[in-house]
């Protein structure tokens, strides 16, 4: 069943427009992003929004890389942006532009400019333009170059492109009010010289312009009827609108929405790059990054990507959106798709001492108990087995009902076992095998006297074992601000130290040894794993965990308000 999406303000504006045929009826929207990162989880809001209304009305997104400063762009990034926005479900068809294809436009839109008197070239250097532009409360003045003839304008503009200038020496400002209460307004700056080789244009050009000034004419030279962008680009929109207008040009419309903020999670990409650069992650595709690429490595699937995206709605107001909403989204996926396994991550082997040597047998469980069509698998057993080293204490805690000493419990799918005896390490003290004997008429974990036991625990044969290196993936940031650090340090002082935990000895059932790269498992009472492929590439069965079960992170916030009170 399709789903139908909730109404929006910006579906509303769409709706009016279409009512008033202001467009011809055409939705043409495009994703913009700049090749100079990765795409985060913000990003993917920006594209389910863009992508998402261009299907619902049936018209068109284009994909444009918005590639105006090479100083910081690459082809590595524009490759990313591809593939993820493709691993997100969305097809931009033949339409994937460049700002960089416009080039030779937008430089001729710019000596329009220059002809019609709203443009100059200005010999002030950065900081002289700043403190021309005045602030809030006080108006700016007029750059002494302000009034230069069209004639002299064109001709230094000319020598820009032609390479006589040093690197800003000279820009090209558009001539609007310096008294303007939009600070943006005060003649801001279109093309800067930069001699910087160019991914694409390699270095047939050494000005560059603005984003503002690529941005509004690009959308305009590609039919965009409703550039979609994030709030933060509504103070530019007075600019956006100047620039179409005064060149008589084709003029979409700028709708804005508020970006996504996400708990425990930075989304700069600046402060990304400075993760991966100084090697505080893998690189962009860490499981731990808000990327989509990290995103992908770590398990999560597109469609629960989408559905966070849906289900966080879209708004003109600012806000924090949890990280266990974007958690939920795919738990609740995977509690529906992913079949169940038995997994030992820290494991303690158990000796069952009645059970007979050399005998092995198999029993049923259950692949999903929530998709019955799922069927049974089954599962190896035998004397020895390995269980949590977490799920057996010596000598056991208030409210503790797993295994301990004299205690029964039942092993998931298989028998009623009771510890009669410990091992230990003569030399630490550290149990290190727990004997039990089993009772063979609880065969399935049930007992036909109706004998009751408080904990139900998993297990792997020890003879059937399948060994694995497995990664526990928790939140990159301890606090739900990563940007309130104290004086004097920033949002790396946040990080959380104990965010990636590997474990190299784990034992897994040996269903789990030949499933392909990409499979998603609940490990019982573990979480949600998924098989690395990167690591599998590279000669590794590497599971990565995806999601606990529940909200951690939430349980151990409400354990810390309630200390506080």
């Amino acid at each position: 069943m399709e789903k139908v999406h909730e109404t929006n303000f910006i579906r509303e504006i769409i709706d009016e427009h279409l009512k008033t045929d202001r467009f011809g009826g055409r939705v043409h929207t495009r994703f913009p992003p700049e090749p100079n990162g990765y795409l985060h989880i913000g990003h993917a809001k920006a594209i389910c929004i863009s992508f998402g209304i261009a299907k619902d009305y049936n018209g068109l997104c284009n994909l444009r890389m918005d590639d105006t400063n090479p100083e910081k762009e690459e082809q590595e990034y524009v490759d990313s942006i591809i593939e993820d926005v493709r691993w997100l479900g969305f097809d931009w068809e033949d339409r994937i532009f460049y700002a960089s294809d416009y080039f030779e436009k937008i430089y001729e839109y710019a000596v329009e400019l220059i002809r019609k008197g709203k443009a100059y070239v200005c010999d002030l250097d950065g900081d002289q333009v700043r403190e021309y532009r005045g602030t809030l409360t006080r108006a700016g003045k007029n750059s002494p170059h302000r009034d230069r003839s069209v004639e002299e304008n064109l001709d230094l503009f000319k020598r820009m492109r032609n390479g006589e200038f040093p690197d800003a020496s000279h820009t090209l400002r558009a001539k609007i009010d310096m008294a303007s209460p939009h600070i943006i307004m005060r003649d801001p700056v279109l093309y800067r010289i930069k001699r910087e080789h160019h991914h694409r244009t390699l270095d047939k050009w050494c000005i560059y312009p603005m984003y503002d000034f690529a941005h509004c004419i690009s959308d305009s030279i590609e039919g965009i009827t409703h550039s979609i962008c994030t709030l933060e680009f509504e103070n530019n929109r007075p600019l956006y609108d100047w620039i179409l207008d005064a060149l008589g040009a084709y003029h979409p419309q700028q709708i804005e929405f508020a970006r996504l903020n996400l708990s425990h999670t930075v989304l700069s990409k600046r402060k990304l790059l400075q993760l991966v650069q100084e090697k505080l992650v893998e690189g962009w595709d860490d499981p731990r990054m808000p990327t989509l690429s990290g995103f992908r490595r770590r398990g999560y699937t597109p469609s629960a990507i989408r559905n966070f995206c849906d289900e966080i709605g879209v708004s003109k107001m600012d806000s924090i959106i949890e990280i266990a909403v974007l958690e939920n989204s795919i738990r609740e996926e995977l509690n529906k798709k992913a079949p169940r396994a038995m997994a030992v991550l820290r494991p303690l082997k158990v000796v069952i001492t009645n059970y007979p040597e050399g005998k092995a047998e198999e029993l049923d469980a259950i692949n999903n108990p929530e998709d019955p069509s799922a069927g049974t698998r089954k599962v190896p057993f035998g004397r020895e087995l390995y269980i949590e080293r977490e799920d057996f204490k010596e000598v056991p805690p208030p409210k503790f009902y797993r295994l301990s000493p004299g205690r029964e419990v039942r092993l998931r799918y298989a028998y009623f076992v009771k510890c009669t005896e410990i091992v230990k390490d003569p030399k630490t003290g550290e149990v290190t095998e727990v004997r039990c004997v089993y009772d063979p008429a609880t065969r399935g974990g049930d007992s036909p006297d109706g004998r009751k036991v408080k904990a139900t625990l998993h297990w792997v044969s020890a003879a059937h074992a399948h060994n694995a290196e497995v990664r526990l993936y928790d939140l990159l940031f301890s606090k739900r601000d990563p940007d309130e650090a104290p004086e004097g340090l920033d949002f790396r002082a946040n990080i959380n130290l104990k965010s990636l935990e590997v474990l190299g000895d784990c034992k897994l059932e040996p269903l789990l040894s030949n499933v392909p790269a990409g499979s998603r498992y609940q490990f019982e009472r573990l979480g949600y794993f998924y098989l690395d492929p990167v690591s599998l590439k590279a000669g590794k069965r590497v599971f990565n965990r995806i999601v606990t079960l529940k909200d951690e992170w939430a349980r151990l916030a409400s354990k810390e308000a309630l200390k506080k009170t």
